[in-house]
């Protein structure tokens, strides 16, 4: 029997990417000192893989598929399939940012204030090229953690860290000279699979129930009884794919109105809704927009 060999991201990723599979339909459980987790499917086979080393376990035909972040594509340059994106992380559904720190009163502005200078950081590769493109030539030398404290202990002049916030960075007394680069997690594949009907059916299913389960977290559903008179009214406030859904109740003088809208949005909404004489208005989390 097929198995498609899925890379799970461990570490930071892991369990924003464990609970947004379960939305998507598959429940993965991961087992202690184990690195294969069991997954409610038979035709997927699961591993974790830090996200550092997933681009070029997918390359090489290890894994089939796998989800690592766009930065470790980028400093790998395995060659693979780059299926789609997926924004979310471990505290938000913000993308990261690869930032230059330096110390608060450090005298380097920008980035052409490297010139031989030494930095530390994870992501080497990029970085190296990174200052090559712009003619910058400075040390840049591998960080096994801690990276922030290299800088400011002044074991190095600056460092390339990645961040949501910056609010960390900030509370060491460090300041953030520039982005160099935003990233966010892909699903990836191997090409080979691609080419293989049974496994690329499988990965569509599994690119378009993510996309699904992403797209419905920022969306909730609207559900409200509304008086015949009121209902132009009503209606005209709800923004919608298509248009509101609207069918009468057994009192003809009501209406049931239901529609999907921006979860950012409802906080604004329901008073003005409520004003406008709209009733018995429920809000409900989607679980899959496709």
């Amino acid at each position: 029997m097929p198995q498609l060999k899925l890379g799970i991201p461990k570490g930071s990723l892991e369990n924003a990417t464990i609970s947004l599979f379960q939305q998507a339909g598959w429940n993965i459980s991961p087992h202690s000192r184990n690195y294969f987790p069991s997954i409610d499917d038979p035709d997927i086979r699961c591993a974790l893989v830090r996200s550092q080393e997933m681009a070029p376990y997918v390359s090489n035909g290890t894994l089939d598929l796998g989800l690592t972040g766009h930065d470790w594509i980028l400093e790998t340059e395995a060659d693979i399939v780059e299926i789609c994106e997926l924004v979310y992380s471990k505290s938000s559904d913000q993308p990261c940012r690869w930032v230059l720190v330096v110390p608060k009163e450090s005298p380097i502005q920008s980035i052409e204030d490297l010139q031989g200078k030494r930095i530390a950081t994870e992501l080497t590769g990029f970085t190296k090229r990174y200052l090559a493109e712009r003619g910058v030539d400075a040390s840049v030398e591998f960080s096994w953690g801690a990276t922030e404290a290299k800088v400011v202990e002044g074991l190095v002049d600056a460092v390339v860290e990645i961040t949501e916030t910056g609010s960390t960075i900030k509370a060491h007394g460090l300041r953030i000279v520039c982005d160099l680069l935003h990233t966010e997690t892909r699903l990836i594949s191997n090409r080979a699979a691609l080419t293989d009907p049974w496994k690329k059916e499988k990965i569509d299913q599994i690119a378009t129930l993510l996309k699904a389960s992403l797209k419905a977290r920022q969306k909730v559903a609207l559900k409200m009884n509304v008086p015949s008179k009121c209902l132009e009214e009503v209606v005209g406030m709800l923004p919608s794919l298509h248009a509101p859904t609207v069918n009468h109740l057994f009192d003809k003088e009501w209406m049931a109105v239901e529609t999907v809208v921006d979860s950012r949005e409802v906080r604004n909404l329901i008073p003005r809704l409520k004003n406008a004489g709209a009733e018995g208005i429920l809000e409900y989390e989607l679980r899959k927009m496709v």
